[in-house]
């Protein structure tokens, strides 16, 4: 009994880890679909979801961000998304990301404004701000960032593979008609059996 137990608590935790690996491919792949579509290097896209959430759209934190790329609802709803979706989520993510970089014209310091807001990094004259945790998150992100430059993420490879299209193979070529000719001479019987005889031109006939 005991062992059965343990069987099945194994197979229940093998199942879940599976479809969680599944679910953060489903995500890594959007995320990257989103990047490419929005001008945004995929890599940098995903090392912040990865600081973020680790790909998980549960994730919720004690300041109230949500999702994928942590977003405050507020945040979201200037930009006319919704938090709460997973597919906005990753949108304003990679939005304010790019609006960030936008606004101050480096990788690092729209990181800084991403993590401790714009008004900070203005506040220390476009620099990043001297707080420890946005430190953290930036050499984090950029450690991963540099990771896969040199070893792009399969969501990375597999979006840049030429996508193959199925060949129609060519149809057939009809096979050529074939004509039957007339015979020269058609005999046809009548009730009163008088055979009458008729002379018929082949080129009259078609088939």
């Amino acid at each position: 009994m005991k062992r059965l137990l343990l069987f099945t608590i194994a197979v229940v935790f093998m199942s879940f880890t599976q479809v969680q690996a599944a679910d953060v491919n489903a995500v890594k792949a959007s995320i990257v679909k989103h990047s490419i579509e929005m001008g945004v290097d995929p890599a940098i896209a995903l090392s912040i979801a990865r600081a973020e959430s680790g790909f998980r759209h549960e994730a919720r934190s004690s300041h109230g961000a949500v999702g994928v790329f942590q977003l405050m609802p507020s945040t979201a709803r200037r930009m006319g998304l919704n938090a709460y979706s997973l597919n906005d989520n990753i949108r304003g993510g990679i939005m304010y990301y790019k609006n960030m970089y936008k606004m101050f014209g480096s990788m690092e310091l729209a990181l800084a404004a991403y993590n401790a807001g714009p008004g900070n990094v203005k506040r220390y004259n476009n620099k990043v701000p001297p707080y420890a945790e946005t430190k953290r998150f930036i050499a984090k992100i950029m450690t991963d960032y540099n990771r896969l430059k040199a070893n792009p993420d399969p969501a990375m490879i597999n979006a840049t593979k030429p996508k193959t299209t199925a060949t129609t193979p060519a149809p057939k070529a009809a096979p050529a008609p074939v004509v039957s000719r007339v015979e020269e001479k058609l005999q046809v019987e009548v009730v009163d059996e008088n055979p009458l005889d008729f002379d018929l031109n082949p080129e009259t006939f078609s088939i």
